[in-house]
Order: C-alpha cells, then sequence, then structure tokens
C-alpha cells in the first residue's frame, strides 16, 4: 500500500536496476557488482596502505588492521577452529571484511543498498564455505568426514533410518541454504524498512509537515540500528564459516 502510494509500478525497482556498463552481455555491471568491486577494491588498499610500512608505533591505519586481525584470529578463529587454527585466519578476516563492507552501503547516503540484499552475493559466499568445508572434511578425514555424520556413534543402528537422511539433508542443503538466506533476510527486511520509512517522511513533508519529525527520527534510529545489525550479520556469518570449518578438521569434537 505505501509503495503503491507513491507509484511505484514494480516492486522490484527497490533491488533492481539497468545495467551501468556492458549493458545485455554476460559482463554487464550494475548498481549490485559495482559495489561488489568498488568494496573489493576498498579493502585491498586498505590492507595495502595498512601494511606496507610497518612501524613498532602504529599509524591509526595499522592500529585498526591490528585490532581486526586480533578480533578475527582470537575471537573466532582460535577459539573455534582450535589447533592449526592461524592458517584459516586470512580467509575468516577477508570473509568478514567483504561483507562488513558490502552491508554498510545500506547506510551510504546517495547509495543506501546493501548487496547482500540480493541472493546472489549471500549464496556465492555460502556455496564458497560449503566447497571449503567439504574440502577439508575429506583432506583430514577422508570418506569418515560423511560416514561420521550419517551414521553418528552412539546411535542406535535402528535409529540410523530416521537419522542419516535427516544429517544428509542438514550437511548438503541446510547449511549453505541457512547461511545465505540468514544474511539476505536480515540485509533485505532492513534495506526494505529504511526506504518504507524514508517515502514515509517524503510524503509527510509534502503533505503534514509537523508529523515529518517522527518517521524522520525513527528513520534515523533504525539506520543507526542497521549499522549494529549489519556488524552481527557479517560476524555470524564469519563465526558460522569457522564452526563448519572445525566441524570439517575434527569431526569427533
Amino acid at each position: 500500500m505505501l509503495l503503491a502510494a507513491f507509484q511505484f509500478p514494480h516492486i522490484d525497482e527497490l533491488f533492481r536496476w539497468e545495467g551501468l556498463f556492458f549493458g545485455d552481455t554476460a559482463y554487464e555491471i550494475n548498481k549490485t557488482s559495482l559495489l561488489v568491486l568498488i568494496s573489493s577494491v576498498m579493502i585491498l588498499l586498505i590492507f595495502v596502505g595498512g601494511s606496507r610500512r610497518m612501524r613498532l608505533i602504529p599509524t591509526k591505519l595499522q592500529s585498526i588492521l591490528e585490532m581486526t586481525f586480533e578480533f578475527i584470529d582470537h575471537g573466532i578463529t582460535r577459539d573455534v577452529v582450535g589447533k592449526d587454527a592461524g592458517r584459516f585466519t586470512p580467509f575468516l578476516g577477508s570473509l568478514f571484511l567483504f561483507i562488513l563492507f558490502l552491508n554498510f552501503w545500506e547506510i551510504v547516503p546517495f547509495i543506501q543498498f546493501p548487496p547482500t540484499a540480493r541472493f546472489a552475493i549471500p549464496l556465492y559466499l555460502a556455496i564458497q564455505t560449503y566447497l571449503i568445508y567439504w574440502y577439508l572434511g575429506f583432506r583430514h578425514n577422508g570418506y569418515r568426514y560423511l560416514t561420521g555424520h550419517l551414521f553418528p556413534a552412539g546411535v542406535p543402528k535402528a535409529l540410523y533410518i530416521l537419522v542419516t537422511p535427516i544429517e544428509l539433508v542438514q550437511i548438503v542443503i541446510v547449511r549453505p541454504f541457512s547461511l545465505a538466506v540468514r544474511l539476505l533476510a536480515n540485509m533485505m527486511a532492513g534495506h526494505i524498512l529504511l526506504t518504507a520509512l524514508a517515502l514515509l517522511t517524503t510524503y509527510a513533508l509534502e503533505n503534514a509537515p509537523i508529523i515529518a519529525i517522527g518517521p524522520f527520527l525513527l528513520n534515523v534510529g533504525v539506520t543507526g540500528f542497521e549499522v549494529l545489525v549489519g556488524f552481527l550479520q557479517a560476524y555470524i556469518f564469519t563465526l558460522l564459516t569457522a564452526v563448519y570449518i572445525a566441524d570439517s578438521i575434527h569431526p569427533d569434537h
């Protein structure tokens, strides 16, 4: 109803745009892909700029990078993965920052759209995690990684008829699907809510300026809340990826 009142012809205008470059080709770049590319370049520039000349007394950028590394290395990797965890810190750190940067586009004026609200982005990240934990599982444990899940120890054999299909669906479908949908749903909901509040504020300014302060302040508050949501979703995705990696390497635990 709200969108109809503002004469939006299609609901997908919140998520779809015409190609900006290379239109109607396999290499078309639209708003989503452009933000992904910009985020990747920004992360690379920050890491290169902050690590080129490491100092005993760190610069502000170096301090931020060191704190980020410690947060991922000690707060996620070593606590979750455990032994030999250090080799996964670069991947998990890159994953966390990539999702974080994509999420924070939601609060940037005149852009206000998180690429993670398009299913292709969370799905790609989930498939990437899926392939990594399957590869690590078979590399470290062979077929025992799969059989250990399908036929868990301590379960009566008669229950394998029920447990085995459930476990198969869980590790093959539920894990990657839940990773993708959790990130997508949270960021999409925030995007829609902020858009609705912005439209309501605009409508109030045009028709009843006195009450516009209400939806405007609510929009500001929700924007601050979305900063927290963006951080938490990046953290949760990274944490669950670490959990799945730990399960692949140490299935007995």
